[in-house]
């Protein structure tokens, strides 16, 4: 997709971009459509990461090609409509017969999952081989939905998107409290007297739904990292569901958006890889930076708690030898605190901080003992270690 002319990315006038997201047709047509597909694809794709599920949103775009190519030899009609109902159709009809396959026999999920994925994947490429080989034209275009081309949005489409997408996300409230439970605990569910099964088709729906919405854009390939990126990438900053279901809606529709930007700023840039690019870095930086989950807050933590447990062990050390040498008037000789200590070479960068807090103090020269206020605070920690 090529929007904005530019010589290269770097000098590319970021005013006159973001002017032509709302202005230009194509660059806010398909920044709409992305957006949409973002959200409703991160909302949804909470439920699978959370039901480690996350391969079936892999398997579900797969099996779509078949239908994709079905609905068009039965209709002849390139249209968006007839396409994504041929792609929903066969993906809950994939979906169904996992269900079957995992309850029926002893094929484990992840099993079920590459099964369908492979038969149905090679059975939609045989009848795209066959579809690409009739004489007319028509069909040009369909190989189109193995990696996207939003390029190809119409302002139709994007419409026809957001009403089936507001149909699914209508439902995920609706069964808000139902999801929720079969999502976390499936037999206090049933306990209940809800009709597990039936939920759990409905939920596998709405997911087939979102999947189908992105054919187009991200194609079968690279829909998958819209279905399990935001939902990952919000996990990382809440331990709450419906905070997880809004902050993947909302990191999926960032990521539609700042691909679709990307793309649009440079010439032959996919806007599909660029979009699942873009959810890539979102889920990378979540990964390093949101709090309680993140990398660096996770190093801190470990770094804060070592620091800790060095200036207890120490105040420890002090401790005892205060009990043991009650008159002694000198100090304590810093070579037998590190004799102590598990970590003698910070002994010494300790006793300095402590010095600083007013908890010890050095008597004479490498001696050192607790102040009073040390000696209180050394009781209060064994007293809650007890």
């Amino acid at each position: 997709m090529k929007v904005v002319r530019t010589e290269n990315f770097s000098k590319m006038d970021i005013s006159q971009l973001f002017y032509d997201l709302f202005f230009d047709y194509t660059l806010r047509t398909v920044a709409l459509g992305s957006a949409i597909l973002g959200m409703v694809s991160g909302a949804l794709g909470s439920f699978a990461v959370l039901r480690k599920q996350s391969l079936l949103g892999d398997a579900i775009s797969h099996a779509a090609l078949p239908g994709i190519v079905l609905a068009f030899l039965i209709t002849r009609s390139r249209e968006p409509i007839v396409l994504i109902l041929g792609a929903l159709i066969a993906g809950w009809l994939a979906t169904l017969l996992m269900l079957s396959i995992i309850r029926t026999t002893r094929i484990k999920d992840d099993s079920a999952l590459g099964l369908v994925l492979s038969v149905f994947f090679g059975f939609g490429l045989m009848l795209l081989t066959f579809t690409q080989k009739l004489p007319d034209a028509t069909q040009a275009g369909l190989d189109k939905f193995l990696f996207g081309q939003a390029a190809t949005l119409l302002q139709r489409d994007v419409i026809t998107m957001g009403i089936i997408g507001a149909i699914a996300l209508t439902l995920l409230f609706m069964f808000w409290k139902e999801f929720k439970l079969i999502t976390f605990d499936s037999e206090f569910a049933g306990s209940l007297g809800l009709p597990i099964r039936v939920l759990d088709v409905l939920l596998t729906t709405l997911l087939v739904i979102a999947i189908v919405l992105g054919l187009q854009t991200v194609g079968v390939v690279l829909m998958s990292a819209m279905i399990v990126a935001p939902a990952a990438a919000a996990r990382q900053w809440t331990n709450h569901l419906s905070k997880m279901v809004w902050l993947g809606g909302l990191f999926g529709a960032i990521a539609g958006v700042s691909g679709t930007l990307i793309s649009g700023s440079a010439e032959k840039l996919p806007t599909g890889p660029v979009i699942v690019l873009c959810m890539s870095v979102i889920v990378f930086f979540s990964m390093l930076i949101a709090p309680n989950r993140g990398l660096i807050w996770n190093w801190l933590r470990i770094q804060r708690n070592r620091k800790l447990l060095r200036i207890q062990a120490v105040l420890a050390d002090l401790h005892t030898l205060a009990l043991q040498h009650p008159n002694e008037e000198r100090g304590h000789p810093i070579a037998t605190l590190r004799s102590m200590n598990a970590h003698p070479e910070f002994v010494s960068l300790i006793l300095n901080q402590l010095k600083e807090q007013g908890l010890v103090q050095e008597l004479s020269k490498n001696a050192w003992a607790l102040t009073q206020a040390g000696l209180v605070e050394a009781e209060q920690t064994f007293k809650k270690e007890a």
